[in-house]
């Protein structure tokens, strides 16, 4: 098993079982770039945080990139080669290694413009790698943003106990919302239940801009795309329902039903490609 398939079957049970259903040369692509982001993101989510590593890593990969040789680390290596078959954008990748940073050297998000800032590097930039790897047209660049935006609003939810024990909080906190301590919120129930029903209906709003690109997306690639989509908005509903759930575990779909939701969307997809032939 290679290093990439390691790494990303290790980072997410979600995107590694929804990408198996890609044809295997967009998997690799795949494979390729989510070994580096994760790579990266591995540093500064370490505990302790491996700072020192994240800089050796970021600058292995800007200075292979500027002087078009190897760096003898396959993760970027491979996403090099990917940068430039696929077409990227330099600003993307800068973007992200930003955002990462960020994760060594601020804590709190105050604002949702400062939140969105940290978003667009951490996840949208991952909608716009992707539909490049899948040579999606350029109009479906904001929807492929979107998807990430939203993903990440449910991961920012799902996670603030872990954020908490980082001491981060990526959710700007409003009104009479003073923290997202446990005790805080366990104090102020019906608070806390407004301020996550209100930061998931952002989400909604995002995954909806984001919906309205399938269109453009091919069926053969449809099926892991909108499985992984499915999973996170099952995950916010799960969320929805009970919000403290997310002080008592990391809600997350098991494998069984992200594999029930790929069959379930597969089939869908046959019978429209059916269809769509008679």
């Amino acid at each position: 098993m290679s290093d990439n398939v390691k790494i990303f079957r290790k980072g997410s049970k979600t995107y590694f079982t929804a990408s198996l259903f890609f044809p295997s040369e967009v998997r690799r692509d795949v494979f390729s770039l989510y070994a580096f982001v994760r790579t990266a993101d591995d540093f500064v989510d370490s505990v302790p945080q491996r700072k020192n590593e994240f800089y050796e890593f970021k600058k292995l990969y800007l200075e292979s990139l500027k002087k078009g040789k190897k760096s003898g680390n396959d993760i970027i290596d491979n996403f090099i080669d990917l940068f430039y078959r696929k077409k990227f954008k330099a600003e993307w990748v800068s973007a992200f290694l930003e955002s990462m940073e960020l994760d060594l050297t601020k804590k709190r998000y105050k604002s949702i413009d400062e939140t969105l800032h940290y978003i667009f590097g951490s996840a949208e930039v991952i909608g716009l790698f992707m539909a490049r790897i899948l040579d999606l047209p350029k109009k479906a660049d904001k929807h492929a943003q979107m998807l990430g935006r939203a993903m990440q609003m449910i991961n920012f939810i799902r996670d603030i106990a872990e954020d908490n024990s980082f001491g981060r909080s990526y959710l700007p906190l409003n009104g009479k919302m003073k923290s997202l301590d446990y005790s805080f919120s366990f104090s102020n129930k019906d608070m806390f239940d407004a301020f996550i029903r209100r930061n998931s209906l952002l989400y909604k709003k995002w995954q909806k801009s984001a919906e309205e690109g399938y269109q453009y997306i091919p069926k053969r690639y449809l099926v892991p795309i909108k499985t992984a989509a499915d999973m996170y908005l099952w995950t916010a509903s799960q969320i929805e329902k009970n919000p403290m759930i997310v002080y008592e575990k990391k809600v997350k779909p098991s494998r069984f039903r992200i594999l029930k939701t790929l069959i379930a969307n597969e089939v869908k997809c046959f019978r429209t490609l059916t269809k769509e032939k008679l």
